[in-house]
C-alpha cells in the first residue's frame, strides 16, 4: 500500500530491537505487520459492557468493523473502553464524559493507531469518544449500536424514559396498582439498545451523522438490524480512506458543522443535553460555541421528527422514514452544504440522492411545530444563560410569573416536594439549586422536579421548573436548565428564597428574578461556597476544574485554544 507516512511506522517500521519489540506485541495478538508497516492501523475502541445495557450491541458490531478495516488493507487492533450507561452510573454518567475523553486520547497518544473506531452507543459515551478523538484529531469514524426494541404495555408502544415518567406520575398519585408497576417494568425490559425515543443517545447518534463522523444513513438503524452489520463493515473501510486522505476531525469539524447540528438538533426535537455536548465537542476543535446560535439559528426550523417526547412516533419509526438523509433533505435550505464529512464527500452530496419525507419525519411544509425547538434565556437569574426545551413545554407556560419554592439539593427535594404543608399551587416555581456541574459533582439529570403528588392527583400536569442540572432527553415540561453559573460557584440560583417572585419570557428570552439589587447583594455577601463533596480521585479533580454548562462542562485544561492549536503531542518511540 503506497499513501502519505503513516503515524504507527514510528513503532513499527525498521529492523532495530524497538520496532521488532512493538511488531512482536502485536504479532502476538494475532495482528501481523511487515517491517514496512506500511499498513494503517486503526484502534477499535469498543465500549461494550454488561454494566450497560445501552452499548451491548456494539458486541455484534466490532468484528464487522475490524473486517471492513481489513477489506481495505488496514489493521484493526480492538480495545476496551470505559462504558458510560445512564442506569446505574451515580450520581451520573456525565461526571465521566470526560475521563472517556481523557482515554481515548491518551490511547492514541500512547500506541501505534493512524485512526480510530468508536463504537458507541449510550448517552455519555459518543460525546466522550468523539471528544477525545477531536483532540487526538486522527481520522476517527463513530459506530453507534442502535435502540432498543420496542415492548407494549397496556396495548400500546412503550417509549423507553418517557413512558417511565409518565407511569411514575401515575403511580405517585395512587393510579397505578403494584400489578400494573410491575407489569410495567416487565414491558421495559426489552432488549439491548439506547433508549427508542428521542433521548440524548439517538440525538447524538443523528448529530454525529449531521457532522459528518458517520457511515451516512447509519445513526437511526435499530440495534439487531442487519443493517448495522453492514453499515459497521462500511465504516471500518471509510476509516482506512479517511487515514490515507488525511481526513481528520479538525478537517472535517468547522462553524458550519456545528450550524447544521444545531439545525438538526432543532428539528428532531432532541435532548437538551446535546447542546453541552456540542458546546465541549467545538472546544475540543478550537471552535466558538455561543449559545446565543442555539437560539438564533432555531427560530426558522420547523421541527419535523414525529418521536416521543415532542412527537408520538419512536426511533425505529423515524429510521423507516429515511433517517438522517431525509431528515436533511427536508432542512437543505437551512444547511450549510459544502460542510466535509468523513467520507470525503460534502453533506450536499451526501443527501440528494434522499428519499422525500414521510411517516415519522414531516416534510418541512408540515411541521410538528415552528420556531424551532429550543429556546435560550438569560436574565439576573441566569447571567450566563440557561436553555429550555420549547418542543416538550407547555406553551401556556412559556410566559409565566409566580412565587419561588425552593429545594437546595436532590435530596431535600426528594424529602419535601410531596409534603401535603409544602405551600405550592399551580402557579409555584419550583426551583432546584445545588445540582450544577461543580455542586455534585457531574450535574445530573435531576432537573424534571415531579410534579407534587396532590396537584398531579388535582390534575396538574405541568409546573414552571427552574435549576442549574440536566434532565434526560426523554423528559418533558416546562423546565429552564443548565441556569449558569450554578448555584455552587456563587450564582444567582442559589440566592433564591421560598416565595421570591420569578418572571419567565421564553419568547422574550429573559428570565428575571424579581429581587432589588441591595437586597440581592445582601445575600450574595452572606453567601459562603459549599464544602467539596470529594477530596480525592476523579470526582475531585473534576470539580476543581470542570467549566460551566455554556462551555460544555469540559475540564479548563482540554480545550484547543484556536483551531490551528496542537495541544496534542507526539510521545517519544523508543525502548519502553
Amino acid at each position: 500500500m503506497t499513501g502519505p507516512r503513516l503515524r504507527s511506522q514510528a513503532w513499527l517500521a525498521g529492523d532495530d530491537e524497538v520496532a521488532v519489540e512493538h511488531r512482536v506485541a502485536l504479532a502476538s495478538a494475532g495482528l501481523a505487520v511487515s517491517k514496512a508497516a506500511d499498513r494503517p492501523v486503526i484502534g477499535i475502541a469498543n465500549s461494550a459492557s454488561e454494566l450497560n445495557p445501552c452499548n451491548l450491541p456494539l458486541r455484534e458490531l466490532a468484528g464487522e468493523v475490524k473486517a471492513g478495516i481489513e477489506e481495505a488493507g488496514g489493521v484493526g487492533a480492538e480495545f476496551g473502553t470505559i462504558s458510560l450507561g445512564e442506569d446505574l452510573m451515580k450520581p451520573s454518567a456525565m461526571l465521566y464524559r470526560n475521563l472517556l475523553a481523557i482515554e481515548i486520547e491518551e490511547m492514541v497518544r500512547a500506541n501505534p493507531l493512524d485512526g480510530i473506531e468508536l463504537l458507541a452507543n449510550c448517552d455519555k459515551t459518543v460525546p466522550g469518544a468523539l471528544m477525545g478523538a477531536i483532540s487526538a484529531n486522527v481520522p476517527a469514524v463513530l459506530v453507534t449500536g442502535g435502540s432498543r426494541p420496542v415492548a407494549k404495555f397496556r396495548g400500546r408502544p412503550v417509549g423507553t424514559g418517557t413512558a417511565l415518567w409518565r407511569m411514575w406520575d401515575e403511580r405517585r398519585a395512587g393510579q397505578l396498582d403494584d400489578a400494573d408497576w410491575a407489569a410495567f417494568e416487565r414491558s421495559l425490559s426489552c432488549g439491548r439498545g439506547a433508549c427508542n425515543t428521542m433521548g440524548t443517545a439517538s440525538t447524538m447518534a443523528i448529530l454525529s451523522e449531521v457532522l459528518g463522523l458517520m457511515v451516512p444513513g447509519s445513526a437511526s438503524i435499530p440495534a439487531g438490524d442487519p443493517r448495522g452489520r453492514t453499515a459497521a463493515r462500511e465504516a471500518g473501510r471509510l476509516a482506512v480512506g479517511a487515514v490515507l486522505a488525511s481526513r481528520c476531525p479538525h478537517s472535517i469539524l468547522s462553524r458550519d458543522s456545528f450550524a447544521n447540528a444545531i439545525v438538526a438538533l432543532h428539528a428532531i426535537g432532541g435532548s437538551t443535553n446535546a447542546i453541552i455536548h456540542l458546546a465541549a465537542m467545538s472546544g475540543r476543535a478550537g471552535l466558538a460555541f455561543p449559545l446565543e446560535d442555539v437560539g438564533r439559528l432555531g427560530k426558522t426550523v420547523p421541527v419535523l421528527a414525529d418521536v416521543e417526547p415532542s412527537g408520538s412516533g419512536l426511533m425505529p419509526d423515524f429510521d423507516k422514514a429515511g433517517g438522517v438523509p431525509t431528515l436533511l433533505r427536508e432542512l437543505a435550505g437551512q444547511l450549510r452544504t459544502t460542510a466535509l464529512t468523513i467520507t470525503g464527500r460534502s453533506l450536499g452530496e451526501v443527501i440528494a440522492g434522499a428519499a422525500p419525507a414521510s411517516g415519522a419525519i414531516r416534510p418541512a411544509s408540515d411541521p410538528l411545530r415552528t420556531g424551532g425547538a429550543f429556546g435560550v434565556v438569560r436574565g439576573s437569574l441566569a447571567p450566563d444563560g440557561a436553555v429550555i426545551k420549547t418542543s416538550a413545554a407547555t406553551p401556556g407556560l412559556l410566559r409565566h410569573r409566580g412565587p419561588a419554592v425552593v429545594f437546595r439539593g436532590y435530596h431535600d427535594m426528594l424529602a419535601r416536594v410531596d409534603d401535603p404543608s409544602l405551600p405550592i399551587s399551580p402557579q409555584t416555581v419550583l426551583v432546584l439549586a445545588g445540582c450544577g456541574p461543580v455542586g455534585v459533582p457531574g450535574m445530573p439529570e435531576w432537573g424534571m422536579i415531579p410534579i407534587p403528588a396532590r396537584l398531579v392527583r388535582a390534575g396538574v400536569t405541568d409546573m414552571v421548573r427552574i435549576t442549574d442540572a440536566r434532565m434526560s432527553g426523554t423528559s418533558f415540561g416546562t423546565v429552564v436548565l443548565h441556569t449558569a453559573p450554578e448555584a455552587a460557584v456563587g450564582g444567582p440560583l442559589g440566592l433564591v428564597r421560598d416565595g421570591d417572585v420569578i418572571s419567565l419570557d421564553v419568547p422574550a428570552g429573559t428570565v428575571e428574578l424579581e429581587v432589588s439589587a441591595d437586597e440581592l447583594a445582601q445575600r450574595r455577601a452572606a453567601w459562603t461556597a459549599p464544602p467539596l463533596v470529594h477530596l480525592r480521585g476523579w470526582p475531585a479533580l473534576y470539580a476543581r476544574h470542570v467549566m460551566q454548562a455554556p462551555d460544555g462542562c469540559d475540564l479548563d485544561f482540554l480545550r484547543a485554544d484556536s483551531p490551528a492549536a496542537r495541544t496534542f503531542v507526539e510521545p517519544v518511540v523508543g525502548r519502553s
